[in-house]
């Protein structure tokens, strides 16, 4: 397998890419520092598309930055400011939730490790593992809609779902890469490589066995 060719070239080409295409350069400022927003920004994110979860989480920490602020906030507030994240109204439930179990069970604190995270309300694997890798810095892989599918696309797996693409990749990854992959494969997936890829401008081309290669855009 060509990994780390393949991750080299990307992670290159990360450098290159603005922040208003490639939206993760935005939310990783977040996640290395502020455990917290990084929590909500990721819970905000399932099932949204990078840019409105950035564009939003931005609007929402210029307002409420911390638990206490959050809780401070009425639901009909939160919800005039999250409408545009699918399934706002219960985000707003969810980030009211852990808002009050990070102040009263964890005394403002993130949890660290994954087998409390996922007792968080809106908090499954995939959040789980970003804020461990990115946050925490722990050797995990999460694997998200642009993971899973460029995985594919690149025949590292054959896979149907994210979990089983979380299982495989630990097989087939290097352990030094893990953290890498979600950074990397969101950028790409967000820039380049999405539902209908821009092959004809993807700077791995010629190490995609993807058979449906799009030529134009």
């Amino acid at each position: 397998m060509n990994v780390e060719e393949i991750l080299d070239i990307l992670k290159r080409e990360f450098e290159k890419w603005p922040e208003n295409k490639a939206t993760i350069k935005k939310m990783i400022k977040v996640h290395n520092n502020e455990p917290f927003k990084s929590l909500i920004m990721a819970v905000l994110s399932t099932q949204t598309k990078d840019s409105i979860t950035s564009e939003i989480s931005k609007k929402l920490f210029e307002i409420a930055d911390s638990p206490q602020r959050i809780l401070a906030l009425t639901d009909q507030e939160l919800e005039k400011l999250l409408k545009p994240i699918s399934f706002y109204k219960r985000k707003v439930k969810y980030i009211k939730e852990i808002s009050k179990i990070i102040i009263e069970k964890y005394k403002g604190d993130i949890p660290n490790n994954y087998e409390e995270l996922i007792k968080l309300p809106g908090v499954g694997r995939k959040v789980a593992n970003v804020l461990l890798s990115n946050v925490y810095k722990d050797d995990v892989i999460a694997v998200d809609t642009h993971v899973h599918r460029i995985s594919n696309r690149l025949g590292w797996v054959k896979t149907k779902n994210p979990l089983q693409t979380e299982k495989e990749l630990y097989k087939v990854i290097p352990k030094h890469l893990w953290r890498d992959i979600n950074l990397y494969l969101v950028a790409f997936g967000q820039v380049i490589c999405s539902y209908k890829p821009k092959c004809s401008i993807c700077p791995i081309y010629q190490l995609c066995p993807y058979p449906n290669k799009n030529l134009s855009f």
